[in-house]
């Protein structure tokens, strides 16, 4: 790797200037080029920077002359690059809450490359549920919905669905610190198959349920999931915490999950959800990549020494992730950026009733010449996703869209653009 501190002849801008209430302090940046990219010559550049707190967002030309407000920041930089060879790249680096202050120690941003898979991407996740005319949550009609991208037929058999143990709203250190090589997660569900048994067609989406019922049956507010490909189902050994088994969606194979009742995701948005394609069986996975670490645990009681237990899940084997959370709430991802620089949500504060039959889909991109849709892959969930946006399969069935049941009479592409009649 090689550290660039990298400028240009345009001069550093701020959108936003500091609120005054402190003066501002310099910040010492520069970026690690990743390998093959150390001749390359920048051409632009930008790097952002968002007070997490604040959130006054400060923009930069370039990595010299930066200063800001002393605070938490989430840093964000891109650089447009031509190769020796004359092909054109664009460089991606980000860092979430950095602490700028005066003297700090420079700040260090690892730059990459877009991931670019040749795989299924997360379109869409809907963890919020719905609510009963009565009030209370419903359970069991989350889901996760995978489309495939490209040109081509991709298989979904051997697709692992995994959550993670981490949460995006509360930050500790923990060691060992495997996030540059590795997510701890605590759920796995894969998609079985020999390869060849589950095709997903250019422009088509792949529905994975929590229960594929008719969830209407229970909750007239909620929608019908028996169309779903798949479900996770938990066989539980707690008498009091059953779960459903859909008859008409098959099965996917359950790897480890950390409950012992059974598993839906996370219904505030508090996790990273992703895919993953992992090449050892699950006995050798469960044996092997087992992650054993230590955190400190703070609060208002007092600091406390801790140790956990989870999976780890190597970089290499992840096709996508999409870290989710609340606004208000957010602290850090729980991924290495080139995995997602960035993360989307639904609801502004914590148990935010409004949040509700929403879920975050990926962004219309644009419309193939064939007339497939093509959807937005930047590795970066804070631009990929709309959040909080009408969940798909309540556009596509009609069904309720608030407590009060008022059915939703509108289809979009990605829960802002409307389809083209």
């Amino acid at each position: 790797m090689l550290v660039a501190g990298m400028t240009l002849l345009t001069a550093a801008c701020s959108d936003s200037p500091g609120s005054g209430n402190a003066p501002d302090v310099a910040a010492a940046i520069t970026v690690e080029r990743p390998a093959g990219m150390e001749d390359a010559t920048v051409t632009s550049e930008s790097l952002t920077l968002t007070n997490v707190n604040t959130g006054i967002v400060s923009t930069f030309g370039s990595l010299s002359n930066v200063s800001v407000e002393p605070g938490l920041y989430d840093l964000r930089y891109e650089a447009q690059l031509t190769l020796a060879n004359g092909a054109h790249a664009l460089m991606h680096a980000a860092r979430t809450s950095v602490t700028i202050s005066e003297g700090a120690a420079p700040i260090v941003l690892e730059a990459y490359a877009n991931i670019e898979n040749d795989d299924l991407i997360i379109a869409e996740v809907f963890f919020t549920g719905t609510i009963q005319r009565s009030g209370n949550d419903y359970h069991g009609d989350d889901y996760i919905k995978l489309y495939n991208n490209t040109d081509h037929v991709i298989y979904a058999d051997g697709i692992t669905i995994f959550e993670t143990k981490f949460t995006t709203t509360q930050k500790y250190e923990h060691t060992p610190d495997i996030m540059g090589e590795a997510m701890n997660v605590q759920a796995l569900y894969t998609v079985p198959g020999s390869g060849t048994d589950h095709p997903v067609q250019p422009g088509e989406y792949f529905l994975i349920a929590d229960t594929g019922i008719d969830h209407r049956v229970a909750n007239p507010n909620s929608f019908d999931l028996r169309h779903a490909d798949f479900e996770w189902y938990d066989v539980s050994t707690k008498p009091g915490n059953l779960d459903i088994d859909g008859p008409d969606v098959p099965n996917m194979d359950k790897w480890y999950c950390y409950t012992l009742s059974y598993w839906m995701l996370h219904n505030r948005g508090f996790k990273a959800f992703g895919i993953a394609r992992i090449p050892v069986d699950c006995d050798t996975y469960l044996t092997e990549y087992k992650y054993h670490y230590d955190y400190t645990l703070v609060t208002v009681a007092g600091t406390f020494p801790m140790t956990a237990d989870a999976y780890r899940l190597p970089n290499e084997w992840i096709v996508d992730v999409v870290n989710c959370s609340v606004q208000s709430l957010y602290a850090w991802n729980l991924c290495a950026p080139a995995l997602d620089s960035g993360w989307t949500y639904c609801g502004t504060v914590d148990k935010d009733k409004t949040r509700f039959f929403h879920s975050v889909r990926r962004k219309l991109l644009r419309i193939a010449d064939d007339g497939r849709v093509i959807l937005k892959d930047t590795n970066n969930s804070t631009d990929d996703f709309n959040p909080g946006v009408v969940a798909s399969e309540i556009e596509l069935q009609g069904t309720a869209m608030d407590v009060d049941g008022t059915p939703c009479t509108q289809v979009t592409y990605d829960g802002v653009r409307p389809v083209k009649k």
